[in-house]
């Protein structure tokens, strides 16, 4: 069977996506979340002209002639603090101390510093002059009403949702995030905790590609091991895939004997997709549809599991919660460290994005290892038919 290029393998996933439903939250909890809808700002912001500072506010034409051997003396005829509004109009030779945020009343056009006069009683001294909407906020500094403020399919920021607050908004729509399952097959598989027996070792696959949906703001179904038995594990996944839209386990998608996600997904009633992407590691990837569900089962292999979750499964997550980016990016980057090894057909290596700028590699790159994926926080693509790489070689790099 043909190898499917990695671009075209996700264009084919990305087409069994099915719209997003949208929902509304609380802006506490919105964010990371995906904009369903245009939000235009329904009023400007700030509402009123206001002061920047603490000080004193009067019309900037009382003072034009003001010096620090002649100062002006303006009357104090009120004083205004944040949330409070002048009554009244300020007229020729008044002045109004004024709060940091207060409204400036009618008939002023500027503030002064409080440090920069003198107090003389119930006036103020002014030293020199001030332009006309010195030291002042307009209103709709900020934002002004009609301004798109956030853009449908964006992911919402802190910022974001400050500017929402700032509107009056108390909720936001955004689209629900997908429901998502993980199990790992194999009988060699033991749960941490259980003593260590002959020929096992620990699932650590289900803990990282759990753990990964987690701090991509996802609360996974996590079902466990599932058994090298195609009938028992066609049914345990059946049974989970109601409400369910991906589905992702490890394990059991290559050629041999145990490799039993060949027999589910027909046993199970669903259909394959695909089967095998020209990528290392992680080459024998299964996609699979069942009703609404996605499947995808991914290499049993730790750093193979990771970079096909990264690769193939996450650009999905994103167009199933509504992004309009759902590629990871890439850049350009020297390397800080050699690869030894002749690239047959393509290959992910893992790798880290250094504080330089240059893009560092670990000792190991077997698809069996773990460890030195701590850390990862990139991949190197590296072409079909690439000779090893020296120290100083630009590359492809996706950013996790």
């Amino acid at each position: 069977m043909e190898l499917l290029e990695l671009e075209h393998a996700v264009e084919v996933l990305l087409s069994y996506v099915k719209t997003p439903q949208t929902e509304r939250v609380p802006l506490m909890e919105a964010a990371g979340r995906t904009a369903a809808e245009d939000v235009y700002a329904a009023i400007s912001n700030p509402p009123f002209d206001r002061s920047p500072l603490d000080g004193y506010t009067f019309a900037a034409a009382c003072v034009a002639g003001a010096t620090a051997e002649r100062p002006v003396r303006l009357r104090v005829v009120g004083e205004e603090c944040a949330g409070e509004s002048y009554a009244g109009t300020v007229g020729a030779g008044e002045t109004v101390r004024i709060m940091t945020g207060g409204a400036i009343p009618a008939g002023c056009d500027c503030v002064i510093r409080q440090e920069d006069v003198r107090e003389d009683g119930d006036a103020i001294l002014v030293p020199f002059p001030l332009r006309a909407h010195e030291n002042y906020c307009d209103a709709g500094e900020d934002v002004r009403a009609g301004t798109h403020i956030i853009r449908k399919g964006q992911t919402l920021r802190a910022a974001d949702l400050a500017v929402l607050a700032s509107q009056g908004h108390t909720e936001a729509a955004v689209y629900r995030r997908p429901r998502v399952a993980v199990a790992s097959t194999g009988d060699e598989l033991l749960p941490p905790g259980e003593a260590l027996r002959p020929g096992k070792i620990y699932n650590s696959n289900l803990f990282l590609i759990a753990a990964r949906l987690k701090e991509l703001g996802l609360d996974p179904v996590v079902l466990g091991i599932l058994p090298d038995d195609v009938e028992e594990a066609a049914r345990e996944i059946a049974a989970h895939a109601e409400g369910i839209d991906l589905f992702l386990t490890t394990g059991g998608v290559s050629v041999g004997k145990k490799d039993i996600m060949h027999g589910v997904v027909p046993v199970m009633g669903a259909e394959r997709i695909f089967w095998r992407v020209n990528m290392k590691p992680g080459a024998p990837a299964i996609a699979y549809t069942r009703g609404d569900m996605l499947g995808i089962a991914l290499s049993g292999n730790p750093f193979a599991a990771y970079a096909t979750f990264e690769l193939l499964a996450r650009p999905v997550l994103a167009r199933m919660q509504g992004c309009d980016e759902v590629q990871l990016r890439r850049t350009r980057a020297k390397l800080a460290d050699a690869f030894p090894k002749e690239c047959l057909g393509r290959r992910f290596l893992r790798a880290r994005m250094g504080d330089d700028g240059l893009v560092y590699l670990p000792d190991q790159h077997e698809s069996g290892t773990l460890y030195s994926a701590a850390g990862c926080d990139a991949f190197v693509d590296v072409p079909e038919g690439t000779p090893p790489l020296a120290v100083g070689t630009t590359v492809d790099v996706v950013l996790l």
